[in-house]
């Protein structure tokens, strides 16, 4: 009552009211953290990832003097399946935390629930989260970042002529959200008609040979757009194979050298690029922040960058 008593007249007066050390949020403290990455598939675009994974555990260990090991760990194929056996075998080993770019959000709950019933820190990149799972994500605006690439292809034809969408992996969130942005923009432009979609399931030489029977199949095509990373080297590599270099217009997606080459050769027009190394640093951070009992935030928008010949470096 006492206790009781001295709060009270603490708040009656507006007096700050001291919090031991213990109490403060954020303040658990260990020797070592170990977090999972676990992307998409193996991949050069995640390799950028775990780059800026690794930069966020040498700057908390140069800070916090805590040994950060991170354990990077992709499937081979854009298989469901085969990234959830690597989560739960992830899960089995309790690791101080969990960051994942979602193949399939429904295929995936089971293991993300697991996660969540371990009491591990878990945070999404370059994804959102299953409906009704609250969970931090980090990525950028996937719908905008379509829209820009979208928008830029309708002014290259002059808002007139046939155009393809490749999809990427359908059932991964943010490729599903960047092609129905891609639709939506193309839609507000009755000149423009989406003849093909192509499905590369993040594969270059998927993408190569989806782009390649496309534009045999429909020879009046002007223009193209992606929803993954893959796409656009395999779309540039059918358009070269194709002799439609100055034909056929690409507008790209993210900044891989492949992609950045063929903005500086012309077979590109530009790309509307994702940031992959920052998606990585801020996931390690999240989980560190949730590891010490910090709170966090719902959502870290890494932002878009636009990318043109005059803007690249030489």
């Amino acid at each position: 009552m006492k206790r009781l008593a001295v709060l009270l007249a603490c708040a009656a007066f507006a007096l700050p009211i001291t919090v031991r050390a213990e109490e403060a949020a954020g303040t658990t403290k260990k020797d070592t953290y170990r977090f999972v990455i676990v992307p998409k598939v193996v991949h050069p675009w995640f390799d950028k990832v775990n780059n800026g994974a690794k930069a966020a555990a040498a700057a908390l260990k140069a800070q916090t003097g805590a040994n950060i090991e991170i354990t990077y760990s992709a499937p081979q194929a854009a298989d469901v399946v085969q990234q959830n056996q690597i989560l739960d075998s992830a899960l089995a080993t309790h690791p101080d935390g969990l960051a994942v770019d979602l193949l399939d959000p429904s295929g995936n709950r089971a293991s993300l629930e697991e996660a969540q019933s371990q009491k591990i820190p878990l945070v999404l990149f370059d994804s959102v989260p299953p409906q009704g799972m609250n969970i931090t994500y980090i990525g950028s605006d996937f719908c905008e970042q379509a829209k820009i690439a979208a928008r830029r292809l309708v002014k290259l034809l002059d808002g007139k002529g046939e155009v393809a969408i490749m999809m990427g992996v359908p059932t991964a969130p943010n490729h599903a959200i960047r092609a129905e942005c891609h639709r939506k923009v193309f839609a507000e432009n009755p000149g423009i008609k989406v003849v093909a979609e192509g499905i590369d399931n993040d594969s270059i030489e998927t993408a190569q040979q989806q782009a390649a029977s496309i534009m045999q199949a429909h020879p009046d095509l002007k223009g193209w757009v992606a929803s993954d990373a893959s796409g656009p080297t395999g779309i540039g590599q059918a358009i070269i194979e194709a002799g439609k270099q100055g034909k056929v217009a690409l507008v790209g997606l993210d900044n891989m050298p492949e992609m950045l080459d063929m903005i500086r050769s012309g077979v590109a027009d530009s790309s509307s690029a994702s940031q992959p190394e920052m998606q990585g640093y801020w996931s390690v951070m999240m989980l560190w922040a949730q590891a010490t009992g910090a709170p966090v935030p719902n959502y870290i928008d890494t932002g878009n960058a636009f990318l043109t010949k005059d803007n690249l470096p030489k």
